[in-house]
């Protein structure tokens, strides 16, 4: 049987009454993953992180690291034994000492672990040249964040916790860093759990990501399924991708299933759950599903349009008062004002028909 990386069992985190997690079941079967947790902020995603870590106390359940148990009912690895390196969304570094030798206590602390890594090859990466003979209080937010996860690598780890890691970074630079900062943690094979309430950096960092809501983990799969297939209106609601409209099954027996809406007819695609025939079910909307089509004969009204950079988001209202999300490319030939008839591709084609 092989053995995982890391896992928590049955793990119970608990900072107050309203910052808990219950009940969480986590593995990471290889060293080298990364994996985030995703969720809102106050619902105990740092308390899961500091309880890793030795800082907190495991309420009950089981965490494992390789062959060892940091913590159980009745075990409490101290932190310093295990060696686990956690970076703080918040300034934790030495006010008294320059920025270059706050990057070198990690270098200081190192257990051992071979990964190959050098000092001035992260210095480059987190682009914190500039401040090294800075102290802490001559920098911004964002460049202690940085140099914070310059410790915590130079620490060489066998885990390393990040706390919202890029959350004070400038988006022009946050895009680079978070790709560079990717290659190098599979570069050195070190397992990495990300805390965050960015969907896009959970998605686009992680090998798997864990969505935590409710005190419980609600999901914990590939970025691509959580995305595409939430295994919950709460899940679904969170990430806030879509809308949910009525439809009823048709046909949940051949290779192709069909739904029918009211106004927009028939929806064809495979659905992610079994429904009988003639199931009244709610179905995931997302803003990609629905295809804009001028010569369309199923016209919405459009109430709303957005303009996010590549795309547009145009909101349309159905008859019976539903609004609906749909992606237009910003070069399309021509833009659709409120109130003008906006013709949607149909049928319409889903390739994950989400229904709860």
């Amino acid at each position: 049987m092989v053995e995982n990386f890391f896992e928590i069992q049955n793990g119970y985190f608990t900072a107050s009454e309203k910052n808990k997690v219950n009940d969480v079941n986590l593995v990471i079967e290889n060293q080298g993953e990364i994996v985030s947790l995703l969720g809102p902020s106050g619902i105990g995603k740092t308390t899961i992180l500091r309880t890793i870590a030795g800082l907190q106390k495991l309420s009950k359940g089981k965490i494992k690291l390789g062959k060892r148990f940091l913590a159980s009912d009745d075990i409490h690895i101290e932190p310093e034994k295990r060696n686990v390196a956690l970076s703080f969304q918040d300034n934790s570094l030495f006010p008294n000492y320059k920025i270059i030798d706050n990057i070198n206590f990690g270098v200081k602390r190192t257990n051992g672990n071979s990964s190959s890594i050098n000092v001035n090859e992260i210095i480059e990466l987190l682009r914190i040249e500039p401040i090294l003979k800075k102290y802490p209080h001559q920098i911004s937010a964002g460049e202690a964040q940085r140099v914070s996860l310059a410790r915590s690598l130079m620490s060489k780890p066998d885990l390393l916790l990040l706390d919202e890691p890029f959350s004070n970074i400038d988006q022009s630079l946050k895009d680079e860093i978070q790709v560079s900062v990717k290659k190098l943690l599979k570069r050195i094979n070190l397992t990495t759990i990300i805390v965050t309430h960015d969907s896009y950096e959970a998605f686009s960092m992680a090998d798997k990501c864990g969505i935590i809501l409710g005190q419980e983990l609600k999901q914990y799969d590939i970025p691509y399924n959580v995305h595409h297939e939430p295994n919950s209106i709460a899940v679904a609601n969170f990430l806030n991708k879509g809308i949910f409209i009525d439809v009823q099954v048709v046909d949940s027996e051949c290779a192709v299933h069909r739904l029918r809406h009211d106004e927009l007819g028939e929806i064809r695609g495979k659905l992610s759950n079994n429904f009988p025939s003639g199931a009244k079910v709610k179905l995931l909307l997302q803003p990609e599903d629905l295809i804009h089509d001028d010569q369309s004969k199923l016209k919405l009204e459009v109430v709303d349009r957005k303009f996010k950079g590549t795309n547009f988001i145009y909101t349309l209202k159905t008859k019976k008062g539903e609004h609906l999300p749909v992606f237009v490319h910003s070069h399309h030939i021509h833009q659709h004002e409120k109130s003008e008839q906006f013709g949607v591709k149909s049928p319409i084609y889903i390739d994950h028909l989400v229904c709860f």
